[in-house]
């Protein structure tokens, strides 16, 4: 079990609103917040858990700021945001019940998969562009990554920019904005089922949850002012940084497969 000293604080302060900032613009800062949580002593569920929470803070602070400049339609994603709350009860309940390891293989791949379609694909622009399906169509889609942001988070921004992008044909800021509201959906919903369990540690997330307030208004300050000239290149950067920081653990299952492979 942790200890709380002044360089955990300061460890985890600093570690939030890093954390905050990459969230607001490009999501993925669960991938530096959940392995700082894991550092100072805390199960993986406990430390799930305890991420939601001061992640949702660093989310609702970005969400308020976009929605202020008039960025967010809730109208459109009415029904997108419900079945994200629906996923994320389901995968919240289901990760108190399983193993979550089978995650650390397929996740690596999918954020390759992110970094090369923003690196090689069409340029995403702040137009708008074609919609390939309506917002009760992709409610389905939004539920699955509520699922999977109840069941382990790091990367679900990156997840809902992307599909916000190329299944509602939002421009690439107007994306990231809405991507806020439905992670923020996500994060509500797996708190309050977790909390019921017992895993969230309170005064772990108060401390992060200050740091990521902070992060969550400088990143959505940033993202409006560069757009996709910021936002682009730091999805690539932070979905291969994000596989690069998994595949470093010598126990990441991914690793040991290639190791197996290669040898």
């Amino acid at each position: 079990m942790f200890e709380l000293t002044p360089e955990i604080i300061a460890l985890l302060g600093v570690a939030s609103v890093i954390a905050g900032f990459i969230d607001a613009i490009a999501g993925g800062g669960g991938l530096i917040s959940l392995p700082a949580l894991l550092s100072v002593g805390l199960n993986p569920v406990a430390a799930i858990a305890t991420n939601k929470v001061q992640g949702s803070v660093g989310t609702a602070s970005a969400l308020w700021n976009f929605w202020r400049k008039g960025r967010v339609d809730f109208r459109l994603i009415r029904w997108p945001m419900l079945l994200t709350a629906i996923g994320a009860g389901l995968g919240a309940f289901a990760v108190t019940l399983v193993d979550t390891r089978w995650l650390m293989i397929l996740l690596p791949v999918l954020l390759v998969g992110i970094a090369l379609y923003f690196l090689l694909g069409p340029k995403a622009a702040d137009e708008d562009a074609h919609a390939r399906l309506t917002p009760l169509a992709y409610a389905v889609v939004a539920g699955g990554i509520g699922f999977y942001d109840g069941f382990f988070g790091p990367g679900t921004g990156s997840f809902f920019a992307l599909s916000l992008v190329m299944l509602l044909g939002m421009g690439l800021t107007r994306a990231t904005a809405h991507t806020k509201a439905l992670n923020l959906m996500s994060n509500v919903v797996g708190i309050v089922v977790l909390a019921v369990g017992g895993h969230i540690v309170w005064v772990l997330a108060g401390i992060m949850a200050v740091g990521q307030f902070i992060g969550g208004r400088l990143g959505s300050h940033a993202a409006m002012r560069f757009g996709p000239r910021l936002i682009r290149p730091l999805l690539v950067v932070i979905s291969l940084a994000m596989t690069a920081r998994l595949l470093s653990d010598p126990a990441n299952p991914l690793r040991a497969m290639i190791a197996g492979w290669l040898g």
